[in-house]
């Protein structure tokens, strides 16, 4: 009836943790790209069509 249920994360390999923070840096880098080139673009269509 009852149970008693551990708030302490599983354990993570040192791989699994690797993996991990590589994927978050290559989903960062997408997005730091992605919102360069839409600044970009904005500042250039702005520069086109307020001249």
């Amino acid at each position: 009836m009852a149970e008693s249920y551990s708030s302490t994360p599983a354990p993570v390999t040192e791989d699994a943790f690797l993996a991990d923070r590589q994927q978050f840096w290559i989903s960062f880098g997408h997005f730091t790209l992605g919102g360069t080139i839409l600044v970009v673009v904005i500042l250039i269509l702005m520069g086109l069509f307020l001249v």
